[in-house]
């Protein structure tokens, strides 16, 4: 995707690392530049969501649930990432909702504060490092929102 829209970016293969933290430090960049993709269980049926924010905060439940109107949140377990995204681990989902990942794509406020983004492209052994301004012009980003602390 990012080959035929013309983006510049970087690709490194790495060490498998299992956390912000460690992904920062192979990548030699402060932590803040990463984009923590948390696939999320929204409300009491069977709706998902993809929430991005800056890998060197935490999302804010309250918010997140004010944000998208519902009034339960929870994390998709390991076996519900592997199944609904083809096989992916947590720690290795790339920040993209459709057409990459099928759902809706949340984008915290915190990751427009950095003119790049790097995260763990679908492997925790091969990251992505690209522009802000390309990130922002191919997810499609269902809403900005402020649920980080």
């Amino acid at each position: 995707m990012l080959d035929a829209n013309g983006v510049t970016y970087r690709h490194l293969e790495h060490e498998p690392t299992y956390t912000s933290e460690q992904s920062a430090q192979v990548r030699g960049m402060p932590q803040k530049i990463g984009g923590k993709a948390l696939l999320m269980k929204a409300g009491k049926g069977d709706r998902f969501v993809l929430v991005v924010i800056s890998a060197d905060l935490q999302v804010k439940s309250s918010r997140l649930r004010k944000a998208l109107g519902v009034d339960r949140m929870r994390f998709a377990t390991k076996e519900e990432l592997a199944e609904l995204t083809g096989g992916l681990v947590p720690g290795c989902v790339p920040p993209f909702g459709e057409p990459i990942m099928p759902f809706p794509l949340y984008v915290d406020e915190s990751v427009f504060e950095n003119d790049q983004i790097a995260f763990n492209a679908g492997s925790l052994t091969h990251s992505v490092i690209m522009s802000i301004e390309d990130y922002k012009r191919l997810a499609v980003i269902e809403q900005v929102i402020d649920v980080s602390k």
